[in-house]
């Protein structure tokens, strides 16, 4: 019987391989918004996040490392305002 391939992604604030259905999909919408995608079909150029507690914590955005990691994984320049209400959406998720 033929195996099933997982289809693998990276982190994009760890570096490390999981399986797809592993990790948080962040997506850059044709409108050029930022948002959190649950499902992973959303149409866009995605990214994403581990479910680690190094990468999900409030504290990796504090230390500035997101806005730059996600600048590069998304290939776009993100404004400050923007930045920011994907971080404020970001936290809302984490804490439900």
């Amino acid at each position: 019987m033929k195996v099933k391939k997982i289809p693998l992604r990276k982190c994009i604030v760890c570096q490390q391989m999981f399986p797809k259905k592993e990790l948080l999909r962040i997506v850059r919408t044709p409108q050029e918004e930022i948002i959190i995608d649950p499902t992973g079909k959303a149409a866009g150029r995605g990214a994403y996040v581990c479910t680690s507690e190094s990468c999900r914590t409030p504290d990796t955005f504090a230390s500035g490392k997101w806005k730059k990691v996600l600048e590069r994984a998304l290939n776009m320049s993100i404004s400050q305002e923007q930045y920011e209400q994907f971080r404020q959406n970001w936290l809302e998720m984490i804490t439900k």
